[in-house]
């Protein structure tokens, strides 16, 4: 055989054996099917889940396109995950604190209690290790997630009575979800965890006594106000929530390397779109609250320390799990990193420049 034949044979054999090994992906346009855990119209959560599936099938020119099922339309809001890992549904929105149950190591990709404000959860799951842990987490559960959307710090909550010393807490019928809940309820709180759609009612009727939903302009548009005028604006359990888009693994890959890119890109641009959105408007809605009548409030420094000792304790009982405490530790390696600079830098910063401007 001569050079040419050999280099021709070698190249078509190559070639054929190329076509062979390329992964198989779903040919012609595709209709994926979205569930979420928010009520459709919710102030911001139900907002950057509907961006999410518009950018996914806009940049995907159609040959993605997102149906977006919000609670209670296809599943329960807090069925999502199952419906997801057993492919019922293609992908899921939501908070990944409501599926502590699946495992608690979900609770680091929405918020933990005295955990990562949002800048600090993004510097760790961008650039020190937590996409990698959030992917290893969902294997075991064959779903491929991405933050997908961050509502900042959350506010403390609505109660019907002010709270004044850690014992006020024994017996509160109160709203709150993940390790925050878990916390609440060391203190001697009945924790319920209520999907935002029926918080509303519940507060209403009496069925709970407080509750926290997410800041003063989703606050504001549940209507909490009109039930009750004392308004916690700082809480311990949530200092920067973040959400996730999760797709069952094996729908994601078989979708084309182009349409994976497009998955990750659309879920990041809205986590930050949400985030702007969320500080952009809680500051307005929060002077339209005072001005109608809600009395802000601040924990004092002993609810604050048993809050703090509350959470510790339930941190502990989870770190039996070598995953949840691999997650734990670089959770806090990065946000310890992270806010050395920041308080040192930022926390100074606008300290100062809100003396000097008088704000």
């Amino acid at each position: 055989m001569d050079r040419r034949s050999f280099l021709k044979t070698t190249a078509m054999g190559t070639a054929g054996a190329a076509a062979l090994a390329a992964p198989a992906y779903a040919q012609g346009n595709r209709t994926l099917t979205l569930v979420t855990t928010w009520g459709r119209g919710l102030a911001g959560v139900h907002d950057v889940a509907q961006r999410c599936a518009d950018k996914i099938t806009a940049m995907s020119d159609g040959t993605l396109s997102i149906d977006l099922k919000a609670a209670g339309e296809l599943v329960g809001a807090f069925e999502v995950f199952d419906a997801v890992t057993s492919g019922q549904a293609d992908m899921y929105h939501g908070a990944d604190y409501y599926f502590v149950g699946q495992h608690p190591g979900y609770a680091y990709f929405s918020s933990t209690p005295f955990g990562m404000t949002a800048q600090e959860q993004s510097n760790w799951y961008y650039h020190s290790g937590g996409a990698e842990l959030h992917d290893e987490l969902g294997q075991i559960f064959g779903l491929k997630s991405f933050l997908a959307g961050n509502s900042g710090v959350q506010a403390g909550g609505w109660y019907t009575r002010e709270m004044n010393s850690p014992d006020d807490f024994q017996g509160l019928k109160f709203r709150m979800p993940g390790l925050g809940g878990q916390a609440l309820g060391k203190m001697g709180a009945s924790v319920q965890n209520l999907p935002g759609a029926e918080v509303y009612q519940a507060l209403s009727s009496g069925a709970i006594e407080g509750t926290e939903w997410i800041g003063p302009w989703a606050d504001e548009k549940m209507g909490f106000q009109e039930i009750t005028k004392i308004y916690y604006a700082a809480g311990f359990h949530e200092p920067g929530t973040g959400n996730s888009l999760a797709v069952n693994r094996d729908v994601f890959e078989s979708l084309t390397p182009a349409q994976q890119s497009i998955i990750e890109i659309a879920s990041a641009e809205a986590h930050h779109w949400n985030l702007a959105q969320f500080l952009t408007e809680n500051g307005r809605a929060l002077a339209r609250l005072q001005s109608g009548g809600v009395q802000v409030r601040t924990f004092p420094e002993a609810v604050w320390d048993a809050m703090g000792a509350a959470s510790d304790a339930v941190t502990e009982e989870n770190m039996g799990d070598e995953l949840f405490a691999r997650i734990h530790t670089s959770a806090m390696e990065s946000m310890a990193a992270s806010s050395a600079w920041l308080s040192q830098s930022e926390g100074i910063y606008r300290a100062q420049r809100d003396r000097v401007r008088g704000v």
